[in-house]
């Protein structure tokens, strides 16, 4: 397989992640949305009771879940404004937000957190550039090392 090949295989590869990232973030915007309207339409339709201060305890925990839910939401809208700040076509020298890197003990897409998947018969993890192990990767470049846990990575790859 000539370079040119390989290094078409590692975009494609790139994408393919990007896509499926971004899908995923989606995807949370799309729940925390449905269930933070799930929660506003139950605190809206309780009834008043006989017991006055159980209902007024229980729509302020609604109001306090919908609050958290409204955090989450916000979280998860970063995320997903930060994947499309990246261009999955980019090439990378120096590793940055967009990168994907092959090392000997794991495989990263510098992007956000948004855990990992399987794809291809191999795991691939979304990782921030602010989280230890992104932070320990931002500016590096194949054939660099690094440990971490004391575990020692080297760069095999980056696109």
């Amino acid at each position: 397989m000539t370079y040119n090949t390989y290094k078409g295989l590692m975009t494609n590869l790139k994408e393919q992640l990007y896509n499926k990232f971004v899908s995923i973030a989606q995807q949370r915007v799309t729940d925390l949305e449905l269930i933070i309207k799930e929660a506003q339409y139950a605190a809206n339709n309780e009834t008043k009771s006989s017991a006055g201060d159980k209902h007024e305890t229980g729509r302020a925990m609604a109001h306090l879940e919908t609050e958290k839910l409204t955090n989450q939401l916000g979280e998860a809208l970063k995320l997903t404004e930060l994947l499309h700040k990246i261009n999955p076509q980019e090439k990378h020298q120096l590793i940055g937000l967009g990168s994907l890197v092959i090392t000997n003990n794991g495989n990263f897409f510098i992007s956000a957190s948004l855990g990992k998947i399987l794809q291809n018969g191999e795991t691939y993890y979304a990782i921030s550039s602010n989280s230890p192990i992104g932070q320990l990767l931002i500016q590096k470049k194949e054939n660099n090392s690094f440990s971490f846990n004391t575990k020692t990575y080297v760069i095999k790859k980056v696109d």
